[in-house]
């Protein structure tokens, strides 16, 4: 499994997230734009020691991102509040790249269209979204389980 971050806001939510990449060995990949400077000091507070050994690749925009994708060809899941989809009803594959938007604004148009999937974490009624990085947590933990990618 791998994680995309689409243009991600906070320092602190993109730490925790490669600090959970590299525990559960999924290989992470930050689309640029970042709403802060991307720094190992601006992820080293949630990531803690743990970032510095996430399997990191930047790509310097959405396009870049795109040609990579393809040439690796990952199928794309977007989790997000428009999910078509329940997360428990979805049968993820080895390989899969799991794509989470921006905090403040989520992804554009076009990227919900690129993606392959479109994946809601179900919630209580009234709750309007989770926090990126529990579920980058929540998705990435599924989608390990249904293929057996746990570490023994």
């Amino acid at each position: 499994m791998q994680i995309a971050l689409f243009q991600p806001d906070i320092a602190g939510n993109v730490g925790t997230i490669l600090r959970t990449a590299a525990c559960f060995g999924a290989r992470a990949h930050i689309i640029e734009p970042c709403g802060f400077p991307f720094s190992d000091q601006a992820l080293r507070r949630a990531g803690m020691d743990y970032a510095a050994r996430a399997n990191v690749q930047r790509h310097a925009d959405w396009a870049g991102f795109g040609d990579w994708n393809r040439a690796e060809g990952g199928r794309l899941v977007l989790m997000t509040t428009a999910g078509a989809t329940a997360l428990p009803d979805f049968v993820f594959q080895e390989g899969d790249v799991l794509l989470l938007g921006a905090e403040s604004s989520g992804v554009p148009a076009h990227v919900h269209a690129a993606a392959a999937a479109r994946v809601a974490i179900p919630m209580r009624p009234g709750f309007r979204s989770l926090n990126v990085a529990v579920a980058a947590g929540i998705a990435l933990a599924e989608a390990l389980r249904q293929t057996k990618g746990f570490a023994s």
